[in-house]
């Protein structure tokens, strides 16, 4: 069953297909760094990675793990999902999707997580509705009731695959991610997979979130950053001057999969010295 292990991390399991490279060469952060001059560009890199990496793992397993990500920040991502030709080979039928955190709502409240990507991708999408997986975090029990979820249906593949497939994460200013937030002691959780968060600076400060063990015993973990607002975040994170505590953002390191950081040009305005070109592809 799912647990974090230290062993070698592999190339990966899929590579975009279709697409240029970035144009610019990207901060020191760890994993690989795709940078855009644009959002739409970005955007096309990071759902070229998903489709490829949904394909791979549908072909590999029989179906896809998908843990989505809230917030104004990945909502054109799912829309491009949606109307993008490019995107249209993304086997829905085939694929499990996991909310990676929600807020303490309900789920057809306004600020709910599950209700931006229901309304994006699950009512046009395809997906069984039985493979669409939100959290109820007003109960009680959620967090314990969403692990559960997760292990009865990763229990089908075999050991060691019995992972999420493909992770996407955002941060905010002050480098948390999911909702797990600086100084938070969720940051510290080693066993359990999902857990509630209190976190009073938050709104609402009720969360279920997914953990580190779970998201870095993933096969693939992709952060988008996008945003002036961002840049000074990204600058610290790329000069080593911060720490898990202080940005939970730096505690993503998938231990038997990749990490890749999505990044426009704003969000590494920061970055000293500035971005230069990369070579032409």
């Amino acid at each position: 069953m799912i647990q974090p292990q230290s062993q070698p991390r592999p190339n990966g399991d899929a590579q975009p297909y279709g697409l240029a490279g970035p144009s610019l060469v990207g901060p020191p952060l760890p994993g690989e760094v795709f940078v855009a001059q644009t959002i739409d560009q970005l955007l096309d890199l990071l759902a070229a990675e998903l489709v490829a990496q949904a394909i791979v793992c549908q072909r590999r397993f029989g179906d896809f793990e998908l843990a989505l990500s809230g917030g104004s920040t990945p909502q054109p991502l799912y829309d491009r999902l949606m109307y993008d030709p490019n995107c249209r080979q993304l086997p829905w039928a085939r694929t499990h999707l996991w909310l990676v955190d929600e807020r303490g709502v309900s789920l057809d409240d306004d600020r709910s997580n599950f209700r931006m990507i229901n309304e994006t991708i699950v009512e046009h999408s395809g997906i069984p509705r039985e493979q669409v997986h939100p959290i109820d975090a007003l109960s009680e029990t959620a967090d314990v009731d969403y692990e559960a979820q997760l292990r009865e249906v990763l229990q089908w593949r075999q050991r060691g695959q019995d992972r999420l497939d493909f992770v996407l994460l955002g941060m905010g200013r002050d480098g948390h991610t999911a909702s797990l937030f600086p100084h938070n002691d969720a940051l510290g959780e080693r066993h359990r997979l999902v857990r509630r968060v209190d976190e009073p600076g938050a709104q609402p400060p009720q969360r279920v979130t997914m953990t580190f063990p779970l998201i870095n015993s993933a096969r693939m973990v992709a952060i988008l950053v996008t945003g002036a607002s961002k840049a000074e975040a990204i600058g610290r994170i790329a000069r080593g001057e911060t720490s898990v505590q202080q940005m939970p953002v730096t505690g993503v390191r998938p231990e038997q999969g990749v990490l890749k950081w999505f990044l426009d040009a704003e969000a590494c305005a920061a970055i000293e010295p500035p971005l230069q070109d990369g070579p032409s592809s």
